[in-house]
């Protein structure tokens, strides 16, 4: 279906907006600029990215803000840049630079040894400045109100970690040398990638932080759906609508006409032995509901498409 065709059924608008964030706004801000451009207050977002940070940011529109919540969004993939020689008070370019250290005498066999440690099921402390809550409040707030915050390690999964390229800066009047590597990362939700260069550089005794990063995929949303805020404007329509949103996104389940029906008023399907959410595609292909099944009744989690809106 084209980007500018609206989804029918009586949800005008609804679907997933995949944006490419740019660098410098927040989450907040591209939900605040995309509200403007589409005309509605009814946009949400799935998870953030860092105001330095580029790529993919998910939103729902209208009546696809229900499905946010619901989305299996537990793996997430980035491109970055880490600058090994220089630890800051943020882990990322954005803090005040803490240590300085020659790296130029670091080897790729030592980087690829500490990055073997720092790949798989791991225990990572996450960043000071991360928005985690602390008793009830972020930990970034804490640091800025000039509180001491020590979070707790948590596991988090690190799937690949792969240097593409290494560039040396040698040192020079202004300070010693650093190394910048070029990186591919695949991790669990919840991984910070500026923890990962904080304790890559600590590992290898000369400090680390994040001067780029780029999300390039969350769960089954790459840039490849993504548009920027400027292409939205020329275009200002959902990547996704809402049927092409939840089949994207969950597994599905073709239902009859009756089913359809009676899954649209609140009723219940047979199970047919799933455990995990699923979409119910009715015999035109519309999503009615997402389905979960408990015991001997499959029922909605969310219906997509209540009677009184088809």
């Amino acid at each position: 279906m084209p980007k500018s065709q609206k989804p029918s059924s009586g949800l005008v608008g609804a679907g997933l907006l995949i944006v490419d964030k740019e660098a410098g706004m927040t989450s907040h801000d591209v939900v605040s600029r995309c509200r403007k451009l589409l005309n509605t207050r009814k946009v949400g977002h799935a998870g953030t990215l860092d105001p330095m940070a580029t790529g993919v940011l998910i939103l729902g529109v209208e009546r696809a803000t229900k499905l946010l919540g619901l989305l299996a969004l537990t793996t997430k993939s980035y491109t970055a840049t880490i600058r090994l020689g220089q630890a800051t008070t943020t882990d990322d370019a954005e803090g005040e630079l803490l240590t300085t250290a020659d790296a130029s005498a670091v080897t790729d066999e030592q980087i690829a040894a500490q990055i073997a440690a720092l790949t798989g099921d791991i225990q990572q402390v996450p960043a000071s400045v991360s928005a985690i809550k602390v008793d009830g409040q972020r930990a970034h707030a804490l640091i800025r109100a000039g509180e001491e915050v020590t979070l707790a390690a948590r596991p988090v999964t690190v799937s690949r970690f792969d240097v593409l390229a290494r560039r040396d800066v040698p040192a020079d009047d202004s300070g010693p040398g650093f190394v910048d590597l070029d990186v591919d990362v695949d991790c669990s939700s919840g991984t910070y990638i500026r923890a990962l260069a904080r304790d890559l550089g600590a590992a290898l005794g000369v400090g680390g932080h994040l001067t780029a990063l780029r999300r390039t995929s969350v769960g089954p949303f790459t840039l490849e759906h993504a548009r920027t805020l400027d292409e939205l404007a020329e275009d200002p329509a959902v990547s996704l609508d809402i049927d092409q949103a939840a089949q994207t996104a969950f597994p599905h389940r073709q239902i009859s006409a009756e089913e359809a029906e009676s899954i649209s008023q609140g009723r219940w399907l047979e199970p047919i032995g799933r455990k995990e959410i699923y979409a119910a595609i009715d015999p035109s292909g519309h999503t009615i509901a997402l389905i979960q099944e408990r015991g001997k009744r499959a029922g909605s989690v969310m219906v997509v498409r209540p009677a009184t809106l088809r």
